[in-house]
């Protein structure tokens, strides 16, 4: 039982690490390579954890080759053009100008019903007010809508905007975030001095503090607090 824990554990390590390596895209975002290479991995990871008679070192040469595959036909993909469109595809254009490309849709055996649940799901109702609908090489649908469709954004209204950043996390669970103060050009005594501002008198009381970019904290206490 104990070599089975251990092996389990050194295989999820590795197994991990590469996942890792390979990027942080999501299921949804892989390409079909990158999806078939995943899956392959998860299965030769299996195999020894099942049966100990199998060599750790058959699980783990066999991923670490999978891995490199990978890594490999990343970099060709990311260094040509031509190496792209034939690793992951190319983008297949389904809608343009408001018209159904019904040659495209056959050649990639895709049906009208599963284009008008992706639209659907994209709040497009109407066909008649899409621009351009194109199939990604990793399945998702992008859908560019007419002009006259499009919402409407402050620059078409020649509004001033103010700049909208990104908050920056100063404490979570109680424990300070030291190099985001940093970067803020703050340090914990500037923190602690907010808080007491505030009636808080210690970190550890707060659950979640941010900063945004205005210089407005945001803080949550604990509960119980």
């Amino acid at each position: 039982m104990v070599l089975v824990i251990i092996r389990t554990l050194i295989l999820f390590t590795v197994t991990v690490i590469f996942l890792r390596l390979m990027g942080k895209r999501q299921i949804g975002q892989l390409q079909p390579f990158e999806l078939v290479i995943i899956i392959m991995i998860s299965e030769l990871a299996a195999i020894p954890m099942e049966n100990t008679g199998i060599p750790l070192l058959s699980g783990l040469i066999p991923i670490f080759v999978l891995f490199t595959a990978q890594v490999t036909l990343s970099y060709l993909s990311l260094r040509s053009e031509k190496a792209r469109g034939i690793i992951c595809g190319k983008p297949s254009i389904l809608i343009e100008n408001s018209q159904i490309v019904e040659d495209e849709l056959r050649r990639i055996r895709y049906n009208i019903n599963d284009l008008l649940e992706q639209l659907r799901s994209k709040n497009v109702a109407d066909i008649a007010d899409v621009e351009y609908a194109i199939l990604e090489t990793s399945g998702q649908l992008s859908v560019i809508l007419k002009s006259e469709k499009r919402p409407v954004k402050p620059e078409d209204m020649d509004l001033p905007v103010k700049y909208d950043g990104l908050p920056i996390t100063l404490v979570i669970d109680g424990q300070v975030i030291n190099e985001n103060i940093k970067k803020m050009n703050y340090n914990e005594e500037w923190l602690q001095q907010k808080l007491n501002e505030s009636g808080i008198k210690s970190i550890k009381d707060v659950l979640f503090a941010s900063l945004d970019p205005d210089g407005t904290l945001y803080f949550q206490l604990k509960k119980g607090v």
